[in-house]
């Protein structure tokens, strides 16, 4: 996890050294901030070590909107903060007493890119990567477990997608995103198996997103 954690700011570092040794100016363009509204689709990809009863880990897909803020060094270098939060439904699967209704919980997931934007005409294309930190909250614990706590996690980012302008400061966005995410959760469950369960999880999300966008 450090080496993860090291290479996504090394990565982050050099999108904004880069971005500030550009010297290309956004006079031009006006404010160099920008806002998006999206809808996203968050598709977990999802695996688990679990200990003592083994099995797997089921986590849901969530729909909900997503808003951004990017500021722009210059034309082609930015930086976006992306916000929003999900509910999941978590499940233990395959173990040796069969799957588990885990409850939900609530991610709250703040990531910061750093982008390359391919300038040009009205299609602009960008690829981005940073760092993500995500906390859990709102746990439901479900019907078995006495109590679910999950770690906070960080982890980093990847990132594509493009704009497409509709006028100068109007534009529509698609956008997809990949999170490495894992966290170690613990599931108190001594009233109904008499033992607590430690499970590495690794939710490594897919996120799906359509929207529009405003320059200021």
């Amino acid at each position: 996890m450090r080496r993860t954690v090291l290479l996504a700011a090394m990565t982050l570092m050099g999108f904004m050294n880069i971005g500030m040794a550009q010297d290309i100016s956004t006079d031009d363009a006006g404010s160099p901030w920008q806002f998006r509204l999206r809808g996203i689709v968050v598709t977990p990809d999802e695996s688990a070590d679990i200990e003592a009863i083994g099995g797997d880990a089921s986590i849901s897909t969530a729909v909900v909107p997503e808003l951004d803020i990017s500021y722009f060094f210059n034309e082609n270098w930015s930086l976006e903060l992306i916000l929003a939060t999900t509910k999941h439904d978590v499940e233990a699967v395959g173990t040796q007493v069969g799957d588990i209704d885990l409850g939900h919980v609530w991610l709250l997931p703040p990531t910061l890119t750093g982008q390359y934007h391919f300038t040009g005409g009205d299609f602009v294309p960008y690829l981005g990567a940073g760092l993500n930190l995500t906390l859990f909250y709102g746990v439901e614990e479900g019907p078995v477990a006495d109590d679910v706590d999950y770690d906070t996690a960080i982890g980093y980012a990847l990132q594509g997608g493009f704009d497409f302008m509709l006028t100068d400061k109007w534009f529509l966005n698609v956008d997809v995103k990949k999170l490495f995410l894992n966290t170690d959760a613990t599931v108190n469950a001594t009233t109904a198996l008499g033992a607590t369960v430690v499970a590495d999880v690794d939710i490594n999300p897919w996120i799906f997103g359509f929207g529009v966008g405003v320059k200021l």
